[in-house]
C-alpha cells in the first residue's frame, strides 16, 4: 500500500490495509519498543470525550479501548509503512473504530497549516476518542494541550498542564519547544485574543524556532537514551 507522504494530508482514514504477519508483530514489539508498553499505557483522561496514551497494541485496543466505548483513535504518528501502524489499522477496522491519522512533530515549532486544521478535526471525529503518539509524552502532550485550547476553550495555563513530566514529557530537551509554543500565546490571551486568531495572524514558527534553546544533555537523553520520535 502506498501511504501519503504529506504529513498534513488530513483527513486520512485507515480504510485499506494488507494482512499483517509475524514481521509486523516483531517490528511493533522490538523495533518500535512495544515490549516496554506491554504493561504501561501512559493512559489519562483529558475530559469526558478525550483520552491520551502511548502507542496501543491491538490487544489493548480490543480489550480496553473498545470496551470503554472509544469510537475514534487519533494517530499522531501519521500513516506509516510499519508493523505497528498496520496492526493498529487492522484492529480498528475489525472493531469498528475509526482510525484518523494526523501527523504532529515533537521537536519543531508546530506548522501553522497543521494548526489551522484543528477546529475541523475536533468537530468532525466521533467521541469518545483517544489520541496517541509513540510514548504518549510529547506529541500526545501537544495535541492534548491543543484540544484543551480549541475544543474545551480553556486557558493556556491549563493547556500547559498537558505538557508535564507526569506524562514523561521533558521540557528541557528539544521537545520543550512545544511548551514554548503554548506559552507564547499567553500574553495575547490576556489581551482577549482567541487562540485560533492568534495562530492565523500572529504566530510565527520561524521566530519561535530561533528564540528557543534546548539543553544539550536533556536533548541527548530524550533522543539517544529514550529514543523518542
Amino acid at each position: 500500500m502506498s501511504l501519503p507522504e504529506n504529513s498534513l494530508d488530513y483527513p486520512h482514514k485507515a480504510e485499506k490495509f494488507t494482512r499483517s504477519g509475524l514481521h509486523d508483530w516483531l517490528e511493533l514489539y522490538l523495533h518500535d519498543h512495544g515490549f516496554l508498553r506491554a504493561s504501561f499505557s501512559n493512559l489519562y483522561q483529558i475530559d469526558q470525550n478525550m483520552w491520551r496514551s502511548n502507542q496501543p497494541s491491538p490487544s489493548r485496543i480490543e480489550t480496553a479501548y473498545k470496551k470503554q466505548g472509544i469510537k475514534t483513535i487519533l494517530n499522531l504518528r501519521g500513516p506509516r509503512d510499519a508493523g505497528g501502524w498496520q496492526l493498529e489499522a487492522e484492529a480498528c477496522h475489525k472493531l469498528g473504530i475509526e482510525l484518523v491519522n494526523f501527523r504532529v512533530r515533537s521537536r519543531a515549532a508546530p506548522e501553522k497549516k497543521m494548526l489551522l486544521k484543528l477546529p475541523e478535526l475536533f468537530t468532525s471525529i466521533q467521541y469518545p476518542a483517544l489520541l496517541h503518539c509513540k510514548s504518549g509524552a510529547d506529541r500526545a502532550g501537544l495535541m492534548s494541550a491543543l484540544y484543551v485550547l480549541v475544543a474545551m476553550k480553556r486557558p493556556a495555563t491549563e493547556a500547559l498542564e498537558q505538557l508535564s513530566f507526569k506524562y514523561l514529557h521533558i521540557k528541557q530537551a528539544k521537545t520543550g519547544i512545544l511548551d514554548a509554543f503554548i506559552a507564547s500565546y499567553i500574553p495575547f490571551e490576556k489581551e482577549g485574543m482567541d487562540f485560533m486568531e492568534w495562530v492565523e495572524n500572529i504566530y510565527d514558527a520561524d521566530t519561535l524556532t530561533q528564540e528557543f534553546h534546548a539543553q544539550p544533555l536533556a536533548s541527548r537523553f530524550v533522543d539517544s537514551i529514550l529514543k523518542r520520535e
